[in-house]
């Protein structure tokens, strides 16, 4: 019998294969001048990540036995706007970054023109991927992720969050506040990978609520964990810069409970989180394993 770490292991080795033979299938190289693109998108989309947003995507999906391949690819539209999000992110009009995933971040290892549109496209990816046949014959579906990934995408979720982080360097946020803007910044696309994954699966509204429950609870977690390795992190393991908050006058769930008074909290959340998937059996032991993962890691 496969111990629960084991589990979690193998899941995301399988995962970040997936998505990666997905994105090479969904990015060939042209045979004009859009190469340039179509390698800054290569670059920045494969072999790169721990590819916690579809392997929740796919281990919720899993409950309710959807097909592997359509969640995997949902995954993929999920993935495609976090990266989008991190190439737009390091740019020298955000955080102005030089690395990530241990390597040079994409406007560096290119140019900024070409990253950014490198992020619109992989955007623009995400629908186009949601909208095909394989991930679902049911339309009602189709148009219910694509509805669920724009609203956590946009200014209601990721974009709303970036928007209030980046105010945050002249303001002073309270802890309600920052919880507020990690909800939004971090926690949306997460939690819209959980629902994605059961709107596959056509679950019952009684099936939802305790995860969306638990991806509320790991959603601030996995920001708090951000923050704790921000401040007290090696670079090294993480493959990019830290200490970068303190520097820039930010308040984080770090700056305002403490270091210790935070590391509880996050325990605290995912021991929540992991509680609201008492419902289910050993099938969601992966997603438990995953919360606290989130809070265990190194980068």
């Amino acid at each position: 019998m496969q111990d629960k770490a084991g589990l979690l292991q193998e899941g995301l080795v399988r995962i970040q294969r997936e998505v990666d033979a997905s994105f090479d299938e969904f990015l060939p190289m042209p045979a004009d001048t859009r190469k340039r693109l179509i390698e800054a998108m290569r670059y920045a989309a494969i072999g790169g990540g721990k590819r916690v947003r579809p392997l929740l995507l796919t281990a919720t999906a899993s409950l309710f036995n959807v097909d592997r391949q359509a969640a995997v690819r949902a995954g993929c539209a999920v993935e495609s706007i976090h990266v989008y999000s991190l190439i737009h992110d390091d740019l020298p009009c955000m955080d102005d970054d030089a690395l990530r995933h241990g390597k040079p971040t994409l406007h560096r290892h290119f140019d900024e023109a070409t990253a950014v549109l490198a992020g619109d496209s992989l955007h623009a990816l995400a629908f186009e991927i949601l909208s095909m046949p394989e991930i679902s014959d049911d339309p009602h579906v189709r148009a219910d992720l694509v509805a669920t990934l724009a609203g956590a995408s946009g200014m209601h979720g990721m974009a709303g969050g970036q928007m209030m982080d980046i105010v945050a360097e002249e303001s002073q946020y309270d802890l309600p506040a920052v919880t507020r803007l990690q909800q939004l910044k971090t926690g949306a696309l997460l939690a819209a990978a959980v629902e994605m994954g059961a709107i596959l699966g056509r679950a019952h509204e009684d099936s939802r609520a305790p995860l969306r429950f638990y991806s509320r609870d790991i959603g601030l977690a996995f920001q708090i964990a951000d923050d704790l390795l921000d401040h007290e992190g090696d670079e090294a393991k993480a493959g990019k810069a830290l200490r970068k908050d303190d520097g820039q006058g930010k308040q984080t769930f770090v700056s305002l409970m403490g270091a210790e008074a935070a590391r509880t909290q996050a325990r605290a959340l995912v021991d929540q989180a992991v509680g609201h998937l008492d419902h289910f059996g050993a099938e969601a032991d992966l997603l438990r394993e995953l919360a606290r993962f989130i809070v265990e890691r190194d980068r």
